[in-house]
């Protein structure tokens, strides 16, 4: 990892030191995407079949996987698996259930009424990656926000296998948070399948999920086209920046540091300590404890453009995070409450040495979805407002239009938009004239 004196950098130096790791949108990759969406609209099942036998090296009879595919994985799973995923499954809904959207109804003026209702968006297709490893907790994360929102479909994709079957942790999951179907597709033709429509795969109106950089190329292609789909946000490789004093456990910190590192070798991590001797002390755990990895030679490729960033101050450290914006940001200081107001822009906190980010990423409750790429300075992570619409409703009385009609006719002939004006003038006179028959 890179050690940078942040009161050293001039600002352009400080700008690179912050850079994210380049997601280039090359012209192969856009076409590339571009030729497997026009495949699939074109020729739906067949292109996907294909697609399928190319890129995941299987042959299928049929793209959605059987009821008796979630017995079989069901069955296969070892019972502490299939516990921890229930386990997971209750606590993120006991966060995300209270954490939901309310209606809401307010008076605004005397016999003006405002709300808000809330409704489902009606069918919902979640992407759940399985390449280097599958990601039960994805489904989790995705599914269970989904099923509080009322959802009327709840469409997923995951890839098949070598032998044409889906991960059965990944089935299983999707079977504890009510899923309704789940189709052995991967990577931008699952994006295009869900995002149009097929003989087997129904359209969605919004998608959800991470993915590699086809995946995440063929989400923006289609939420681009009136006729494709939303999407949840822009993604890009997982990021952690951990701000840490003195007194941070550095075992903890490089710990991490390389729980994210491990993602991929475009992932970036970063720490940000007014202590040098911390810095000194993580460096050495992170080369001690990536060497004992199953996936180090991965992170090792993520931590070369990785970062310790030495400051004056934690002070300093925040604004160094805010101007960052990381995906997860964990604060291993002494009062890390104390400095989360100071926290602007952030996917998700942890707080204190005992929060690894770990446990955000499967178990605490939160969502592991989150923004990415600099993203967290516009976008929040992935909620039950996601999956929902918010939809303003008013209702006004013949007093309420009275408090409220000549605001509104002296800002419509301010903006010279004179129909507007009108539609209020003419309610206004009507009830005048029936005031009067009512007085005569």
């Amino acid at each position: 990892m890179k050690r940078l004196a942040w009161n050293g950098l001039d600002a352009s130096a400080r700008e690179a030191a912050l850079a994210r790791p380049v997601q280039a949108r090359t012209a192969d990759l856009r076409e590339g995407v571009q030729r497997i969406i026009a495949e699939v609209r074109r020729q739906g099942d067949e292109a996907l079949l294909r697609f399928t036998a190319t890129y995941d090296r299987c042959g299928l009879d049929r793209l959605e996987v059987a009821p008796a595919e979630f017995d079989e994985a069901e069955a296969v799973l070892d019972p502490a698996l299939k516990a921890a995923i229930r386990e997971a499954a209750g606590r993120i809904e006991a966060f995300h259930r209270v954490a939901a959207p309310q209606p809401v109804a307010v008076e605004t003026a005397p016999g003006v009424r405002v709300e808000r209702v809330l409704r489902p968006v009606a069918r919902v297709g979640l992407y759940v990656p399985a390449g280097s490893a599958p990601l039960p907790s994805t489904a989790l994360m995705l599914g269970v926000p989904a099923r509080i929102a009322g959802c009327a479909e709840v469409v997923l994709c995951s890839p098949a296998r070598a032998d044409g079957r889906c991960d059965p942790a990944v089935l299983y999951a999707a079977r504890v948070v009510g899923v309704h179907r789940v189709f052995k597709l991967g990577g931008a033709q699952a994006i295009a399948a869900m995002a149009y429509g097929t003989a087997s795969v129904p359209r969605c109106d919004k998608l959800f999920g991470p993915g590699n950089a086809w995946v995440t190329e063929a989400k923006l292609q289609v939420s681009t086209d009136p006729q494709g789909a939303a999407i949840d946000m822009p993604a890009g490789p997982s990021e952690v920046l951990v701000v840490a004093d003195a007194q941070a456990e550095p075992a903890f910190v490089a710990a991490d540091l390389l729980s994210q590192a491990e993602h991929g070798p475009d992932s970036q991590v970063l720490l940000v300590s007014p202590s040098a001797g911390l810095i000194d002390a993580v460096a050495a755990e992170v080369e001690r404890q990536c060497a004992a990895l199953p996936r180090a030679g991965i992170a090792r490729e993520a931590l070369a453009h990785s970062r310790l960033i030495e400051v004056d101050s934690l002070e300093q450290a925040l604004q160094v995070s805010n101007r960052y914006a990381p995906e997860h940001l964990i604060l291993q200081v002494a009062e890390p409450r104390a400095w989360l107001a100071r926290v602007e822009s952030a996917g998700s906190v942890f707080l204190g040495a005992w929060t690894p980010e770990s446990v955000g990423d499967y178990a605490s409750g939160s969502n592991h979805v989150l923004p990415t790429y600099g993203y967290a300075r516009s976008h929040s992570g992935v909620s039950v407002a996601s999956f929902q619409k918010q939809i303003s409703v008013q209702e006004l009385s013949p007093a309420g239009l009275r408090a409220i009609g000549p605001c509104t006719a002296t800002l419509a002939a301010a903006e010279q938009l004179e129909a507007h004006r009108r539609a209020v003038t003419l309610r206004l006179a009507a009830l005048d004239e029936r005031a009067e028959v009512s007085a005569a």
